[in-house]
This record gives structure tokens, sequence and C-alpha cells, in this order.
């Protein structure tokens, strides 16, 4: 009874003895465990009502024949209650000589014991079949022999002891023998296929799962928004991105949902209907007009999803895209090609400018007409103005293309802020004019030296610009409010116009025609690469309204900031 190497061959696979089953082979073969046993249990039930019925009547019973039954059944009954269904393995495993076993030796102890006419040889079935489908093909094939050998052994026996002749016997129990070797291996082998058929079909499902998940990540995580509508205009399906593109309020609709429910959906309810209809992709600039915000416009695209064989029902897939991150995006990117372009061409100039400047300045030296040196002087302020603008140019490039920072000096922003304010005062003559306030004591904050000083720098040039000849106009400050440690600059120039706000930071963008433009969007790209932030905001100091940027810093331990020495120049 033990089953030989070829256990490979079993309907499950060999697996050790004693495992228990896991995945969908496991819960197949449990299954058939399960009504195999039951199965076992009804014909024990049988049997012994069988006897009773025979008793009942009247006809003679043997003794024998109640106790065998009776413990058939009960042999059958604690199988199916606590013995565990496990594949054949490669070794002997009892289960089978309790399961097969016994029911070969009590089928056979029936046929020897009956009295009667009755015949129990089909009764034999039940183990060849459980041996065939739970088992290996030698286990099936070793049941099939020794049914057919105890019918042989069985036949010879009457024989004996008979004086009927026994040829009709003999070839009763060869072709049973013979049947149940059939049924073996029909059995068998019908049950290795629909074994493989049960594999592939897991195989694919998980395969499809997977590729389901994999799906729905990708459409999860697309920037643009996707839908699934129906022929009937129902979304089945909205990945996050559509429905913060459909919501209204901050109130996102999970689907499924009616298209058309909302009125500022029915552009979109009515390109479906128009992909469905002409059975063509559609394409379209549409406006969702809520009335609680301005309308959103979107670039929408449609695709259809059509059944080759007409089997399922057709859907609409849908792309929605926001114009205004578009248009973001376009003029991103012709921003970053019109700054490679103008720092090419500040190279360009830088040259030939510092010739001019030179040749200037030497022709100035010679020059005694007042008129003369006038025009000079024109030239050298002009050529000034183009060299600063050149090397605003050059800085936008160098931050441009700088590496985000690994490690983040840490400064001490007061101090920081008193000096490169001093230093600043006495270039540009404006000591007068600027009152510096420090609140933050030491606290530090992550930032480098340099691309501090340079911030500053551009924020007071900015605020010299505009601020009056009054003391106290510009008004520097730093603070710690809520936890967040600032720095403001204020100066008390006139209001800046909505449409001037609304471009403070694009680069090349001035409200002045003689600026280029780039000295707020350096500001903003250095404190975006230190994890800073800077904004505008119109604040009253006193009886003064006027114009103030203000920025936000990451905080540092105070204890990391080293001190600064005297002799230090930040110029």
């Amino acid at each position: 009874m033990a089953s030989a190497p070829d256990s490979g061959n079993s309907w499950f696979g060999a697996l050790d003895a004693g495992a228990r089953d896991a995945g969908p082979s496991g819960e197949s073969f449990a299954r058939l465990w399960r009504a195999f046993m039951t199965a076992r249990v009804t014909i024990a039930s049988v049997l012994l009502a069988l006897q009773a019925s025979i008793y009942a009547l009247g006809q003679p019973v043997r003794e024998e024949m109640i106790l065998l039954c009776v413990a058939y059944f009960a042999a059958t009954l604690a199988v199916r209650a606590w013995a565990r269904p496990k594949r054949p393995g490669s070794t002997f495993d009892a289960q089978w000589l309790y399961t097969v076993g016994i029911d070969v030796v009590a089928f056979s102890a029936l046929n020897f014991l009956q009295l009667g006419a009755l015949n129990y040889t089909a009764l034999f079935a039940l183990p060849v079949l459980l041996a065939s489908i739970l088992g290996p093909i030698l286990l099936a094939l070793g049941t099939a022999a020794s049914v057919t050998l105890l019918l042989l052994t069985d036949a010879w026996w009457v024989s004996l002891h008979t004086q009927a002749d026994a040829t009709a016997r003999f070839l009763q129990a060869g072709l049973s023998g013979s049947g149940f070797f059939a049924v073996a291996l029909l059995a068998n082998q019908l049950a290795l296929r629909l074994s493989r058929e049960e594999q592939r079909a897991h195989s694919n499902q998980s395969a499809a799962r997977m590729q389901t998940q994999v799906n729905e990540l990708v459409i999860d995580t697309l920037v643009d928004g996707v839908l699934v509508i129906d022929t009937h205009g129902i979304v089945r399906a909205a990945n996050p991105a559509s429905r913060r593109l459909l919501a209204a309020q901050g109130e996102e609709r999970a689907a499924p949902f009616v298209l058309a429910a909302d009125a500022a959906w029915q552009p979109l309810a009515e390109l479906a209907h128009l992909t469905f209809e002409r059975q063509q992709p559609q394409q379209a600039d549409v406006g969702l007009g809520h009335a609680s915000r301005h309308a959103r416009r979107l670039q929408v695209r449609t695709r259809l999803a059509a059944s080759r064989d007409g089997s399922h029902e057709s859907l609409c897939v849908m792309f929605l895209e926001d114009l205004r991150e578009m248009e973001a995006r376009v003029r991103t990117e012709k921003m970053a090609a019109m700054g490679r372009m103008s720092a090419a061409v500040a190279h360009e100039i830088r040259n030939p400018l510092a010739a001019i400047t030179q040749a200037n300045a030497l022709l100035e030296e010679d020059l005694q007409d007042a008129g003369h040196r006038q025009l000079t002087g024109m030239v050298a302020q002009n050529a000034q103005r183009l060299a600063r603008i050149v090397e605003e140019i050059l800085n936008l490039s160098r931050v441009q293309e700088q590496a985000p920072l690994v490690q983040t000096r840490a400064l001490r922003l007061d101090d920081m802020a008193q000096r490169i304010c001093a230093d600043w005062a006495q270039q540009n003559a404006a000591g007068h004019r600027l009152r510096v306030l420090t609140g933050t004591g030491q606290t530090a904050i992550l930032f480098e030296a340099e691309h501090l000083r340079r911030l500053m720098v551009n924020l007071l040039d900015n605020a010299l610009r505009y601020a009056s000849p009054a003391a106290d106009a510009i008004q520097v400050c730093t603070d710690v409010s809520s936890g967040q440690v600032r720095l403001l600059v204020w100066s008390d120039g006139q209001p800046l116009e909505k449409t001037v706000q609304a471009h403070l930071f694009e680069p090349f963008f001035s409200s002045e025609s003689r600026s280029s433009g780039l000295g707020l969007y350096i500001c903003r790209e250095l404190c975006e690469r230190h994890g800073a932030l800077v904004g505008y905001q119109r604040v009253a100091r006193g009886q003064v309204e006027g114009n103030e940027f203000f920025v936000i810093f990451r905080p540092a331990s105070a204890e990391l900031a080293p001190p600064l020495a005297a002799s230090d120049t930040l110029f």
C-alpha cells in the first residue's frame, strides 16, 4: 500500500507525509476527502440498516455480519470525525491503511460471510475510486490488484466447499477485477487532467489579480484624471485625480455615481454619450462651472473600450487634464529654455561689456570738456546696468544648476542679519533709511551664509528701489512666532497692483522697465533649496503702510551654530 516514488502522479502532487494542504489544491483535496469519508459513513449506515432489515424480516443473519457492520460503521465515523486529510507521500502513510485498507478488508469479509444471494462486489468501487482520485497511480493499481486477488481467493474458497461449477464464479471475479483496473486507470488520469486545469486556472487568476493590482496602482498615481463610464452614464471607476478635478468645495464623490447627476458635469456626460454614439474617440476643452467656485477648465479625451465578440458592455474611458496645470508646465518649460538662452547670451556679452567699460574709463581720463565727460558718465552708468543684469542672469543659472545641499550650515539669524544689513547700508549709503530690529536671540537656522547674504541683499535692493527717502523707510526684523523663525524686510513703498503680486516671484517679470526681474525669483529658488518659504504681504508699521517680504526658515539647535568672529566679512 505504500506509494512509490511516482507519487508525483497523484492528482495533488507529492508532499511530505503529515503535512497539511495549502492553497487551491489543498482545498480541493480536503473537499474530496470529506466527500469520500461521508460516502463511507453512508455506505456503512446502509449496510447496518440492511442487516437490521434482514433480521426484521425473519431471515437468518450471522452474528459476525452484524458485528462486522457495526465495527465498520464505527471506524468510518471515527475517520470522518478525527482524521485530517493528507496527501500521499513517498513513504507509507497509515491513513491509507484505515481508509482503503479497512474498506477492502470489510467488503471482502462481507463477501465471505454472506449467506444469501447478496453480492457485495460493487462496494469495492469505493476504495478503488478513493485510491485513484486522491492517491498516486501505484496506489490505485495496487488497490485494484488487491481487490482482484481477494475476489479470486473468495471464488477458490467457495469452489472448495461447494459441488457447483466454479468456472462462472472465477470468470465473474476476473471480469470484476479487470473492471476495477480500468476504473482505477481512467479515474486517476481524469483526476490528473482536472488537477492540471485547476492549477492552470488558479495561475491565470493569480496573474489576472496581480495585473489588476498593477493597473489600479498605476491609475491611482496618474496625475491625469481617469473615469470609466458605462453606456448608462454611470461612472464605474474614478481615480483620485479625477475625483479631485470633479469635486466641489473639497467634497469628493466615490464611484459608482451618475455623471449627469451634477449640472456642472453635463459637458462630460455629453462627451461620453457622443463617444458611444459615434464609436470613435473624442477630444474637447470643457469648463466645469460649479456655483461654489470659479469654473475649472479641462482638456478631455475619451477612448472606447468595446468587447470584440459583443459579449460584454462597452465602456468609455475618459482622461481629464487641468488646463491651468498644462499652461503652467508650458510656462515653466519656456522659462527654463529662456533661462538657458539668457545665460548663454550673458556669457557672450560679458567680455565685450568689460572691454567697453575699460575703454570708456581710459577715454574719460583724457577728456576735459564737461559735455564729453557727461557722455562718458552715461556710458559708464549704462555699462554698469548691463553688468548688473548679466550678473543676475548668471546667478540665476548657477542657482538652477546647483544640486540640493546634503548638509546645511546652522547660522544664528540675528548675528547674520545685523552684519549683512550693516555692510549693505555702508555700500549703498542708506544707513539713515535702514532700521534693524532683532528678536530671535541665539536661535539658529539652517541656511548657507553666502546664500543668506544673496537673499537679503536682493530683498534690500528691492526695498531700496521703491522706498521713500525718509528715515526708517526700510526696516529689517527677525522674530520667532508660533515656533517659526522669520525674517521680515519692510519698506514704505506704494502698494503693488494685483497683477504684479500674482507674478512677483516669476523670472524676467518686473514692474520696472530698467530691472531684469530676476532678484525675487532668485530669492525663491534659494529658499526652496534650503526648505524655507518666502512670501509677500501688505502691512502697516506704526501709522505707515508698506510692502513686506517675509522668509520663514527651518530652525536648528542653537549649539550647532558656530560663533562668528568679528573679523569675518561677507562682502
